[in-house]
């Protein structure tokens, strides 16, 4: 697997980096491309997935950009690093529960690395801890090739998600790396762990199939 890191070059615009997911979805397909994890932080935005609703915005005048997700609104802004794998899932099984709770792990065991206990909430996609909503979850995919992701709270400001009922949920709590952490880590340190476990765990949770077709 390879990995394309936009944050040590700043913020990356959402469109840009979901007109990139688009253009590695389809060379994946064709075999033209490996599978990438592709790492960005983004200026602020809210987004709110296919089936998401719109009462749950909690501020009528809020810009919310509808995409081709799972997952219902969300904030996306400086301090929080996004994570879209691409990934041919038609090799790895063909299943989107596993590749779900495959993102919650690997955001679980990362967040172990910096000391910091997490969970998965039944019923509730996503990363939790005892003060809330750490890690957000949402995909897509195209012809079997995994796009979107999950979103993890390292130092952002928090204020930004009191415009929304986050992932659809009323007065859930959202907490972030750097109060939950009693040493904050840095966005680099944080990234650098991201970048060395990713594909060996995926490897393990969700071996290559050779019989599997895109």
């Amino acid at each position: 697997m390879r990995i394309i890191d936009t944050i040590s070059q700043g913020p990356l615009a959402y469109s840009q980096a979901l007109a990139l997911q688009e253009q590695l979805a389809a060379a994946i397909v064709s075999g033209q491309a490996e599978e990438t994890l592709l790492l960005v932080e983004h200026p602020a935005i809210y987004t709110i997935g296919r089936g998401g609703k719109v009462s749950n915005y909690l501020d009528p005048n809020l810009a919310v950009e509808r995409v081709n997700r799972g997952g219902d609104v969300t904030w996306h802004g400086p301090g929080q690093m996004v994570g879209y794998p691409l990934v041919n899932l038609g090799h790895r099984g063909r299943d989107l529960h596993s590749w779900l709770r495959f993102l919650e792990e690997v955001l679980i065991d990362l967040l172990a690395l910096f000391r910091i206990v997490a969970y998965r909430q039944s019923g509730a996609t996503g990363v939790w801890t005892d003060q809330g909503k750490i890690a957000f979850i949402g995909i897509g995919v195209r012809r079997w090739v995994s796009m979107h992701g999950f979103s993890l709270n390292v130092c952002p400001d928090l204020r930004a998600f009191q415009h929304i009922n986050p992932c659809g949920i009323k007065g859930c709590p959202v907490t972030s790396m750097t109060r939950e952490a009693a040493a904050p880590p840095s966005m680099d340190e944080v990234r650098l762990e991201l970048k060395k476990m990713f594909a060996p765990l995926m490897n393990k949770r969700l071996p290559k199939s050779a019989q599997g077709l895109c």
